[in-house]
């Protein structure tokens, strides 16, 4: 269960670049257990550090600048998160401490990860991305109205499904999702227990 996310302003970390993959985000050689955490040190690990495998820091890369080392917003490019469908490049992003991911295009698996582990994946258009890219102060992401602000007023507004937004609203991945609907659940089981008891373990024939 994610922490719930309703409204969060942070200095955006531009990473603009289009076709972004899972294999960028979480290369496979720093996936050393199936866990959701120990992954954030791998993180960009093929941009972040100088050598493959190494810790050395690259200081041209963005992730590096003070400015954005506590930036909770990646600004991306288009087709964002393609490639693989793996999962640990968003347990890596929500590790580290990003809450929302803003790019003009995501692929689809790597959007529903996001959801279902806390993450906001918000669609602009290239332009306003661009915008902000060139603004100097944070944004505001607000989830309740789907909207995306800077300090100046300009703003704009996001897609996202009504599913997706409850899940993050309540900070629900899809397990909790199911349990919402416990009592549904158990009132199927009930009638269908007494209809064909046969099919289930422990009942009396």
């Amino acid at each position: 269960m994610a922490a719930p996310f309703t409204i969060l302003t942070s200095l955006p970390m531009p990473l603009i670049r289009d076709n972004i993959d899972t294999d960028q985000i979480i290369p496979s050689r720093e996936m050393k257990s199936t866990g959701k955490t120990g992954l954030a040190d791998g993180l960009f690990a093929g941009w972040r550090y100088t050598a493959i495998g190494g810790r050395d820091i690259n200081p041209d890369f963005v992730m590096n600048d003070g400015a954005y080392a506590e930036s909770k917003i990646i600004l991306g490019g288009a087709n964002f998160g393609c490639g693989s469908s793996r999962e640990h490049a968003v347990w890596a992003l929500a590790e580290f401490g990003y809450r929302a991911v803003i790019a003009p295009s995501f692929a689809p698996i790597f959007a529903g990860n996001c959801v279902r582990n806390g993450i906001l994946p918000a669609v602009l258009k290239t332009t306003a991305i661009a915008e902000i890219e060139g603004s100097t102060g944070p944004i505001t992401v607000d989830l309740p109205a789907q909207t995306i602000s800077m300090a100046s007023g300009e703003n704009w507004s996001f897609p996202i499904e009504e599913e997706a937004k409850s899940m993050l609203l309540e900070g629900l991945d899809a397990i909790d999702l199911s349990l919402k609907m416990m009592d549904e659940i158990r009132s199927w089981q009930d009638a269908d227990r007494a209809a064909r008891p046969w099919i289930y373990l422990g009942a009396s024939t």
